[in-house]
């Protein structure tokens, strides 16, 4: 009856889906635009970034999407092989990483959502809201399954780990605050229109376009070879997506589990999470007094408005900071100190910057500049704010979560951080016995 139901949501989703993408085939068609015709005989230079694909394959591409994600949740959920995900592991490596070369991508989708929610002229494409919306979707029923083997970030990431060292509770805690500010950083960026901070800085998109520098192979390097001892570093301590992923699989309908009947304790699994997502039974029996209880409440209603508050504040005094990043506010201000220093213009060695120069010969004026640049630099500080309240919110509800005790009697996930990878299975003796 479980598998039954499981298979009556995919099928559901399947068929929400393809309803959706019909009803909006026509409106994609509205950002197709032919190639330009020189009759100078320019010919036009190779593009770096994959070549937009038609609309049928962008929507096989969606298609791909939800059979991964579908074959995953079947062999967590029905089958229990970790085998079975190690494969679409490979498979998702070799179509979405090297053949797909890494785009559309979930994770990077976030800032395609923020800045068509917060700019009405960006019109963004269909897929990207399915390929932001479904493995959304799937975490809410299934769990993360799109980390399980879907994902070519988290995938390229598994096939190294060797060795796996457990990491204290406190700093993997420490760590996983991270993601929060990544994702904050990452919508702030998009829905101010400045830049996609997750796509610049992927690790990995340059091994599978083979088209980055240095620093960032070396980046993706690193975080490679810190698999073999680290399971998963980016998708445990940096990835935005994650975020997401882990709020909705914390209210996931089916999610996978160690054994497929009643534990036995026998411990053989308590060690077999790579990423330390197993809670180990709590069967403590004196339960705190309802007076310690009371007052610790009273303490965290207290400590986490003011965390909120105390962010807020942050985040409006670094506004100015965070909107330098934005190439028209730093334009501005290389602008400004022309003015401010005239002498500047006068070194025989001084070089206008190739930013200011093109700015000149647009024929703009300078005040119209500060003005955009002024607006922009308020936006910030709104958005600042924001952010702040948001990550003073996250830091105090960490805070309230290391201080609720959970009374447990079983091993089990957590539904949270569990990344659905089924490796503990395998450690399982009653799936043996009951097979």
């Amino acid at each position: 009856m479980r598998y039954s139901r499981i298979k009556t949501y995919i099928i559901k989703i399947v068929f929400f889906i393809t309803i959706l993408m019909s009803l909006q085939a026509i409106d994609v068609q509205a950002q197709r635009f032919p190639k330009p015709e020189f009759d100078s005989g320019h010919i036009q230079p190779e593009t770096q970034v994959p070549v937009p694909r038609s609309d049928f394959m962008e929507f096989f591409d969606v298609f791909v999407l939800i059979v991964a994600l579908s074959v995953v949740s079947w062999l967590v959920l029905k089958k229990r092989s970790r085998r079975g995900v190690f494969w679409v592991s490979i498979f998702s490596i070799l179509y979405f990483g090297f053949y797909r070369e890494g785009c559309v991508c979930s994770v990077g989708s976030i800032q395609n959502v923020a800045l068509a929610l917060f700019n009405p002229g960006y019109k963004i494409p269909l897929t990207v809201i399915a390929f932001f919306v479904i493995p959304l979707v799937y975490s809410l029923l299934f769990g993360r399954v799109f980390c399980a083997g879907v994902c070519p970030l988290g995938a390229i990431q598994d096939i190294f780990i060797w060795k796996p060292q457990q990491m204290k509770s406190w700093l993997q805690k420490l760590l996983g605050l991270i993601p929060y500010i990544y994702f904050g950083l990452a919508i702030l960026y998009a829905a101010t229109s400045t830049d996609f901070i997750i796509c610049r800085y992927d690790p990995f998109i340059g091994f599978y376009r083979l088209d980055a520098d240095f620093l960032m192979f070396l980046l993706g390097g690193v975080f490679l070879l810190t698999s073999v001892f680290i399971a998963r570093p980016y998708c445990r301590f940096f990835c935005p997506y994650g975020v997401l992923l882990n709020l909705f699989s914390r209210v996931s309908r089916q999610h996978m589990t160690i054994t497929p009947s009643k534990c036995i304790q026998c411990k053989l699994c308590e060690n077999s999470c790579p990423f330390g997502a197993i809670e180990e039974p709590d069967m403590l029996k004196i339960r705190e007094p309802r007076k310690n209880t009371v007052r610790r409440f009273l303490i965290l209603a207290a400590i986490i408005p003011a965390l909120i508050i105390v962010g807020v504040y942050t985040g409006s005094q670094f506004h100015e900071n965070l909107a330098m990043v934005h190439p028209k506010v730093r334009l501005a201000q290389d602008i400004l100190e022309q003015k401010n220093n005239p002498e500047i213009q006068n070194d025989s060695e001084y070089v206008e910057p190739l930013e200011i120069e093109a700015y000149r010969s647009a024929g703009k004026s300078d005040q119209q500049l500060f003005t955009e640049a002024n607006e922009i630099i308020e936006d910030f500080y709104v958005g600042g704010m924001i952010l702040g309240g948001f990550l003073g919110l996250v830091f105090g509800l960490t805070l309230a979560g290391l201080s609720i005790f959970t009374y447990r009697t079983d091993y089990e996930p957590n539904k949270g951080e569990c990344l659905s990878c089924a490796r503990c299975m395998d450690y399982c003796p009653v799936e043996t016995t009951n097979s």
